[in-house]
């Protein structure tokens, strides 16, 4: 029983662990020339790979229970959380790094805990404890992406200078003033893109209730994405000689994110949501921004600076403030409950006398 209340918070930080090896070999692909267009079809195309035979075998006898109203709706959010979403997300991560990336990635818990809120998904009680610290955490998630975007610092030295995935030409473009405004929209870009994957991760909630069939849903989302990017790829890139794959990291990149990150940690996510809710899984994310600073610096040669450390601190903060104040409020309503049946079962006593 202990064990399978640890889960949820296990697969949470296995698809942090995912993520972050996404943002960085991602970014070594897009520094060796990858269109991110493009890498966005390959990713999509390798998880149906993948997953469609998959499905055929486990699911097969299911598949007529999807309606077309459900189809529609599939669709819909394939396109504006995953297609739109990931192709935004990959534009801003070529403009800017993959510290920034993950850092950016930090939003997400204020978006999806203010939509869940619109959708009486969530509900916070100020006044009680376990309100304040998911309030506190709240804050301290904005903080630190304030704190991210405002503030430098001094620079750190990287953790390995002998770097996997370095290119010689590759350099931190915010220490130059010329590519500031390209740091800027690939800023906006990454925040755009949070909003539409924060609303995916509510509405995916929400459907997984109507139809409980995470293998099916994640399967045709995939088939769906597939579709939609091939289009969006064809018309962003005309110059079919940048479709070629070469042995390197733009290879590993392709398979890693399309087995191990769209194949794998979207239907951990799912998993996780149907358990914990939709903001619980936003609100691991800042673990994410922790090891990806690491990595980045290990394997890119990133420069990280004091102000990405602060920040970090602040998200982490907030994230273990927020879970903390859902624990307690699980335990507050299980108390609750507890008391309940007890004046039930005085009142039920009191009648039986009379």
């Amino acid at each position: 029983m202990e064990m399978e209340g640890k889960k949820p918070y296990v697969i949470a930080i296995v698809v942090q662990l995912i993520y972050t090896g996404m943002f960085v070999v991602s970014k070594a692909a897009f520094n060796h020339g990858m269109n991110t267009y493009v890498f966005v079809f390959y990713r999509q195309a390798a998880a149906s790979l993948l997953l469609v035979p998959i499905a055929l075998v486990l699911e097969r006898n299911n598949v007529r229970s999807m309606s077309l109203g459900l189809l529609l709706k599939l669709f819909f959010y394939a396109l504006i959380g995953n297609t739109f979403s990931l192709n935004l997300y990959n534009v801003s991560m070529k403009w800017t790094s993959a510290t920034v990336a993950s850092a950016s990635s930090n939003s997400m818990p204020v978006i999806t805990f203010c939509l869940a809120l619109l959708l009486r998904m969530e509900a916070v009680k100020p006044r009680s404890i376990s309100g304040m610290a998911k309030l506190a955490g709240v804050a301290l998630c904005v903080a630190g992406v304030f704190v991210l975007a405002f503030y430098a610092g001094p620079a750190l030295s990287p953790v390995n200078r002998h770097r996997a995935f370095a290119v010689a030409h590759a350099s931190n473009t915010s220490n130059h003033p010329s590519s500031r405004m390209t740091w800027v929209k690939g800023t906006f870009f990454m925040v755009l893109a949070n909003v539409t994957w924060a609303l995916w991760i509510v509405l995916q909630s929400a459907l997984l209730k109507e139809y409980p069939n995470k293998m099916l849903v994640t399967v045709t989302q995939c088939v769906f994405r597939t579709l939609q990017s091939i289009v969006v790829a064809v018309v962003a890139e005309r110059d079919f000689s940048k479709w070629k794959l070469r042995f390197d990291i733009s290879l590993l990149a392709i398979v890693y994110t399309g087995f191990v990150v769209t194949g794998v940690s979207y239907y951990l996510q799912a998993w996780c949501m149907e358990m914990k809710g939709p903001v619980f899984l936003a609100m691991s994310n800042p673990l994410c921004f922790v090891f990806t600073i690491f990595c980045s610096s290990f394997f890119l040669g990133e420069i990280v600076h004091l102000g990405s450390i602060v920040g970090g601190a602040l998200l982490v903060a907030g994230l273990y403030s927020v879970l903390w104040g859902k624990s307690r409020e699980a335990m507050e309503s299980e108390q609750e409950g507890k008391e309940e049946q007890k004046d039930a079962a005085k009142a039920s006593s009191v009648v039986e006398q009379a």
